[in-house]
């Protein structure tokens, strides 16, 4: 079971500002730049993320039910910020993965003990 929605709420109101400020420039950890689906207001969610060949992992901590996850959905991409670098990214595909095979262990443990089974699979392209 994903984090509790009131602990989602405290998060987006206190942790989430906290943490913007680095996550752009720590391993393990980026800003997802999205356009809410309504508002078309332009968001900065920091997330955990993660590579995986080629492809970017996100961890879906609140699970896919997300404002933030939708906006992606619906857009079929965003930017996401990374060790300080912009990657363009499409094609999100949300999937369910109990064994957490492809993280390296301290990360697995991690994964394992806040119960995050849920990722985002997403795709970098090119500028065209």
């Amino acid at each position: 079971m994903p984090i509790p929605q009131w602990m989602a709420r405290v998060n987006r109101r206190v942790t989430n500002r906290v943490t913007r400020r680095f996550a752009d420039r720590l391993p393990g950890f980026g800003i997802v730049i999205h356009r809410g689906r309504r508002s078309g207001k332009i968001y900065r969610t920091p997330v955990n993320v993660f590579h995986d060949g080629g492809d970017f992992l996100i961890a879906l901590t609140y699970g896919a039910d997300a404002d933030w996850v939708h906006n992606v959905e619906v857009a079929n991409g965003c930017v996401l910020v990374t060790q300080q670098r912009e990657h363009h990214v499409a094609h999100p595909r949300i999937f369910t993965d109990t064994a957490r095979r492809w993280a390296p262990l301290p990360v697995r443990l991690v994964l394992t003990l806040i119960d995050a089974s849920q990722y985002m699979r997403l795709t970098p392209i090119s500028d065209e």
